[in-house]
C-alpha cells in the first residue's frame, strides 16, 4: 500500500463474516435499518470531506485498500475525525457503494435525533409530500445557498438522509436543522412573518410580493401539490410566471426561484439601506 502508514487503530477487514462488515452491509442495504440505527452512509469524497468540515466525527470511515493507496482518498481517511477507521478489502468494499463505480471511501455518520422544534424561527421551507430523492436534495442544497437554517418536513416526505437525497444535497445537509414528521400547520399558525404558499392561480406574481422579511415558505410535491389544511395556512399566495406552454415547475426549481428572490429583494434593501 502506497502512502503514509495506517493508523494503529485501523481495522483491516477481509472476512464476510465479520461483525462489523455486517453491520456496515446492514445499513448499506436497507433504509429501515438506516432508520432503526439512527445511522447512515456517505459515499464518496465530497460527502466525507463535508461531513468533517462541518464538524462532525464519524462512527466509522471506511476505505477499499485500492481506494487508500489514492493520495486524496489516504488523505481524506487519515484527516477526518471518526471513532473507528477500516480498511476494507476491495470485494467487500463494492458490495457496500452506493454507486455503480466505487470512490474507495464512505463513512458511517450518526443521523439527528427527534428534538424539540426551535422556539424562533426565520426562513424557512415547510415541504409536504415530497417524494423524489433528487428534488429534496436539490432543495436542501439550494437552502444553504440562500442562507436558511430550517427545514421541516411533514410525515410522508421521503427519509431526509437516504443515500439518494444525501447525493443530490451534496453535504447540504450537514449545514441545516432539518425536521421531519413535522407539525407544518402548528408551526405556520406561530411563524412571525409570512407563509407564503406557490399556487398557479394566485394574481400576485413572486416577483411582486414583499419578501424582504422572514418568510416561511410551502412547497409541495407537483403532482398533489399542498394540501388544502396547510395551503389555508398561508398568509400570501404568489405565482411564478411561465409564459411557455408547461403546466407546472420541477419543485426543486420552484424552490430556487423563490428563495433567489427573496435573496435579491434583501441585496437591494441592504443596498438601499447603505446608502441612505
Amino acid at each position: 500500500m502506497a502512502g503514509s502508514a495506517v493508523s494503529g487503530m485501523t481495522k483491516r477487514i477481509a472476512s464476510r463474516e465479520n461483525a462489523l462488515f455486517r453491520s456496515l452491509a446492514r445499513l448499506a442495504s436497507s433504509s429501515r435499518a438506516r432508520r432503526a440505527a439512527g445511522a447512515t452512509l456517505l459515499d464518496g469524497p465530497h460527502l466525507v470531506a463535508a461531513y468533517g468540515a462541518s464538524g462532525g466525527t464519524a462512527e466509522t470511515l471506511v476505505a477499499s485498500e485500492s481506494g487508500y493507496a489514492r493520495e486524496e482518498v489516504q488523505r481524506l481517511f487519515d484527516g477526518t475525525p471518526a471513532r473507528t477507521r477500516v480498511l476494507l478489502a476491495d470485494r467487500l468494499f463494492h458490495t457496500l457503494a452506493q454507486v455503480t463505480t466505487p470512490t474507495g471511501v464512505l463513512a458511517v455518520v450518526r443521523t439527528p435525533a427527534e428534538r424539540a422544534l426551535p422556539r424562533e424561527l426565520e426562513t424557512c421551507l415547510f415541504l409536504e409530500g415530497i417524494q423524489d430523492p433528487g428534488n429534496l436534495g436539490s432543495i436542501l442544497r439550494t437552502a444553504v445557498a440562500a442562507g436558511v437554517q430550517h427545514v421541516f418536513l411533514a410525515k410522508g416526505c421521503v427519509f431526509a438522509w437516504s443515500s439518494k437525497v444525501l447525493r443530490a444535497g451534496q453535504g447540504a445537509h450537514f449545514f441545516l436543522s432539518i425536521y421531519e414528521t413535522a407539525p407544518l400547520e402548528a408551526l405556520a399558525d406561530r411563524f412571525p412573518g409570512i407563509v407564503v404558499a406557490t399556487d398557479p392561480r394566485a394574481e400576485r406574481s413572486v416577483f411582486e410580493a414583499d419578501l424582504g422579511g422572514s418568510v416561511a415558505w410551502i412547497l409541495g410535491a407537483e403532482g398533489a401539490g399542498v394540501s388544502r389544511e396547510l395551503a389555508a395556512c398561508a398568509s400570501v399566495r404568489v405565482r411564478i410566471p411561465m409564459p411557455g406552454p408547461t403546466e407546472s415547475l420541477n419543485v426543486a426549481a420552484a424552490a430556487a426561484i423563490c428563495l433567489f428572490e427573496q435573496v435579491r429583494q434583501r441585496g437591494v434593501a441592504g443596498q438601499r439601506a447603505a446608502t441612505g
